[in-house]
């Protein structure tokens, strides 16, 4: 009996060592086999000693730099590194039986090594991580004359107004080459501004110049940017191939808020102003809403009353039928300036069958803080009921391309 209950304890005991030895087996092997196929996936590179890791840095940047793209290592743990090496042509190493299917098969590989013994799977190329460009910025109307960048900033406790001069692309001189620099003012002051250097030879000029204003922070919205963009011939003589004018007014400028900016060149009206002075605005028409757009862009050569920093310009848009008012709207005014930029957009309920009894009345008033309003001028488009010349033909024009802004300049006369 002793000895079958030996016999019996024996073989039980053989059955669990069997099964314990059995179970750590499969442990071990699933854990070996999960490392090995970790290893054939990040293709690991051979560890290196210091002088090599340096040689190899150095070549890696020179390869990195002669590429079109630069790519970014990507690099995993030395712990990780696996075994049975074969050599390749570029420095690197694979394991002999790695699965083909879990390497990359294309884009640029590294041989770079940190000084910590990791090793390098791939690259990542950051060109395909970036936002595309806005491609608007480069769509260039027909009739474009060139196009400027530059961008704004403001320092409100040195009461500083940062702005770069950054670039101009597509201009059209008057000869084959072209040798362009830009002035820079800041309205209404007009006899003092900030030139940029001269770029020569080429129609795209890159400027990358910084310029410094000194202006109060409660003038500031009162102020206009104006960029004139010359060309120097053989001779040193300038010629004027556009300008952009940009107020400040209807810009948020904080400390840390940088504005980067495009416009596109204008032709300055070279004509002499006329007697009253000049304003400029656009109009539009769209037939579909039934709605009239006036946008009161600038005046130019206003006779003031009385040049003040008190007096104020303002400009006054009424839309009439049958030469009774319907509607007016009035612009912000503009201090001290015979040259007053406003950029101000107005909108009025006009049916397409009323456009040929409307007309609108632009008038052009100074005023001052207890004084009476004066007129400086005043302009009316409309149908030829009311109007002859270049307002007849702003009106007409309007009207044939609806949807689009029409933009003209108009003599002031002192006519009601």
């Amino acid at each position: 009996t002793k000895l079958a209950v030996a016999v019996a304890g024996g073989v039980i005991g053989g059955i669990l060592l069997l099964i314990l030895i059995g179970i750590t087996t499969y442990l071990l092997w699933k854990k070996f086999y999960y490392l090995l196929s970790y290893q054939k996936l990040i293709s690991p590179v051979k560890r290196t000693n210091g002088n090599t890791i340096f040689q190899d840095q150095l070549t890696s940047e020179i390869q990195l730099k002669s590429t079109r793209s630069r790519s970014v290592p990507f690099i995993i743990p030395p712990t990780l590194h696996g075994q049975d090496w074969i050599n390749l042509t570029n420095e690197e190493h694979v394991q002999e039986k790695s699965d083909p299917y879990m390497i990359p098969q294309s884009g640029p590989r590294s041989s770079f090594h940190s000084l910590a013994g990791a090793c390098v799977v791939g690259t990542i190329n950051p060109e395909l991580y970036k936002f595309p460009e806005d491609k608007s910025e480069m769509d260039f109307p027909e009739g474009n004359i060139g196009r400027l960048w530059f961008s704004i900033e403001y320092e409100h406790e040195s009461e500083r107004l940062l702005v770069s001069l950054i670039k101009v692309r597509k201009l059209k001189p008057p000869a084959d080459s072209c040798s362009p620099f830009v002035k820079i003012y800041l309205l209404p002051d007009e006899r003092s501004y900030l030139q940029s250097k001269t770029i020569r030879k080429t129609l795209n000029p890159q400027f990358d110049e910084n310029f410094i204003f000194q202006v109060s922070s409660k003038m500031l919205s009162q102020r206009t940017l104006k960029f004139l963009v010359y060309h120097v011939d053989k001779q040193k003589k300038h010629h004027l191939l556009g300008q952009v004018v940009f107020p400040l007014k209807n810009e948020t400028l904080t400390d840390d808020n940088r504005l980067v900016i495009w416009r596109d060149l204008e032709k300055e009206n070279l004509e002499p102003p006329s007697e009253y002075g000049d304003i400029q605005f656009s109009l539009s028409y769209n037939d579909y809403l039934g709605r009239l757009t006036v946008v009161v862009l600038r005046a130019r050569g206003l006779k003031l009353q009385e040049e003040s920093h008190a007096v104020g310009v303002y400009v006054k848009v009424s839309l009439m039928n049958h030469n009774k008012f319907m509607k007016s709207k009035k612009t912000a005014a503009v201090l001290g300036s015979p040259n007053p930029v406003y950029n101000e957009t107005f909108s009025f309920k006009a049916d397409q069958t009323e456009l040929d009894t409307a007309s609108l009345s632009l008038s052009v008033l100074q005023s001052a803080k207890g004084e009476k309003t004066h007129l400086l001028g005043r302009v009316v488009v409309g149908p030829f009921m009311y109007t002859r010349g270049k307002e007849l033909e702003h009106w007409n024009e309007m009207i044939s391309k609806p949807k689009e802004l029409i933009k003209r300049w108009h003599a002031l006369c002192h006519s009601i």
